[in-house]
């Protein structure tokens, strides 16, 4: 598996969804090397529950290590200027890594996840392997906005025998691009149902934790701070809410927006209920979850078009049981149904998001009966087996186009 990004130590709040596709494989028997870019806070044993990791170091100093890792981009629409000087640095050592690993380890498949650029440098790193493609969201968004990106997904896509896409937006960005319609397959993300559950104690504990009493409605959202994410409609939206009492909504996460969001927050009418957590690791986030009252996922496509695929917060919100708030952006709508598993609103809206925090609310049944829902769906659909199960198949079809005689 060639990737930009990897959950860089255990509970890491970065390319989480990598971390299980990556031992749901192994699982299944297969021997899978990792080859991702090195950072400084990469804290992995060399070989992990049947994963072995191999991060390359690409920038003389540092500081430059920017590729990868949600560090390229500002805001989600543009390239760090710093991120454009390391990047050529970056794609030829990616390359080297994943040619001698894969060379000495007589692999006989390469996944490149991210089209760009996992999948490109795994194709040119070994053209003579069966590949398979993966498009995450970010990638899908630079291939369609740069030339050179555009050129190399087209590339990766033309050689791929197989592409999975988290979501079935992304799915027809990624034939719009190249891919054979007849070769995508979409293989939406899991979620861990144990971690993420309901949790009366870690409920009470996170609670106390953030000094709010058992009767102060906690309203909790989480995700990079960037533009697609659509936190400043949420922010809008809580001087708009009917519900006069004390409340609290907290945001977990880091990004380039941070400062600009937390002045929207400071502006508001309710700024003394906006609370920024900071980054969270994984189980933070699942305490969270479960301690919150609504989860709200507010994504959008962003003015430049970008837009995620399926937010790993989604699922993990509906696992936890908590009723969820969110828009159809992207793929969010395959898994958040109106009035079934959530409570869906049209994107950039903060008056209905307000709407649909109030009418929860006020009415903890339905909350309640949402919640028991979207759990029960996670549980039956999406879990991480079912996904490993979907790689291997891919893998299979990739292993038959390149058999003789095909």
């Amino acid at each position: 598996m060639v990737a930009s990004s990897y959950p860089r130590f255990p509970g890491d709040s970065v390319g989480t969804f990598m971390e299980p596709i990556a031992t749901g494989v192994a699982a299944l028997g297969h021997e899978v090397h990792v080859v991702a870019p090195w950072h400084p806070l990469v804290a992995r044993a060399h070989t992990e529950q049947g994963v072995s990791f191999h991060f390359y170091k690409y920038a003389p100093l540092r500081s430059m290590n920017v590729f990868g890792y949600a560090a390229s981009l500002r805001a989600d629409v543009s390239l760090r200027p710093a991120a454009i000087a390391v990047t050529p640095l970056a794609l030829a050592q990616g390359w080297r890594t994943a040619r001698k690993i894969a060379r000495r380890h007589r692999a006989t498949i390469m996944h490149g996840h991210w089209v760009v650029p996992g999948g490109i440098t795994a194709a040119l790193a070994a053209p003579a392997l069966p590949l398979v493609v993966s498009v995450h969201g970010s990638d899908m968004y630079l291939a369609e906005t740069l030339m050179p990106a555009r050129m190399a997904a087209r590339t990766a896509f033309r050689r791929a025998g197989a592409t999975t896409a988290c979501s079935d937006d992304l799915a027809r960005r990624a034939v719009a691009l190249g891919a054979d319609a007849a070769r995508v397959d979409v293989v939406p993300y899991g979620v861990d149902v144990d971690r993420f559950r309901p949790d009366p104690a870690a409920r009470a504990s996170c609670r106390r934790e953030l000094g709010l009493a058992a009767d102060v409605p906690l309203l909790f959202a989480a995700g990079r701070l960037v533009r697609k994410k659509g936190f400043e409609y949420l922010i809008d939206s809580l001087g708009r809410l009917e519900h006069e009492g004390p409340l609290l909504l907290a945001i977990g996460g880091e990004g380039t927006l941070d400062g600009e969001l937390r002045a929207v927050a400071s502006r508001s009418s309710r700024a003394e209920s906006v609370r920024f957590l900071g980054r969270l690791d994984q189980d933070d986030v699942a305490r969270c979850l479960a301690a919150a009252d609504v989860v709200l996922v507010p994504s959008v496509r962003d003015d430049a078009g970008n837009v995620d695929g399926l937010p790993n917060v989604v699922l993990e919100a509906l696992a936890s049981g908590t009723p969820l708030v969110a828009t159809a952006a992207g793929g969010i709508g395959a898994v958040a149904h109106h009035e079934r598993t959530a409570l869906l609103v049209p994107e950039r809206d903060p008056q209905a998001l307000a709407g649909a925090i109030d009418r929860l609310l006020r009415d903890p049944a339905l909350g309640a009966a949402l919640g028991a829902a979207g759990r029960l769906l996670v549980s039956e659909r999406f879990g991480w087996n079912r996904a490993a199960t979907a790689f291997e198949a891919a893998y299979g079809r990739a292993v038959a186009l390149k058999s003789p005689g095909r």
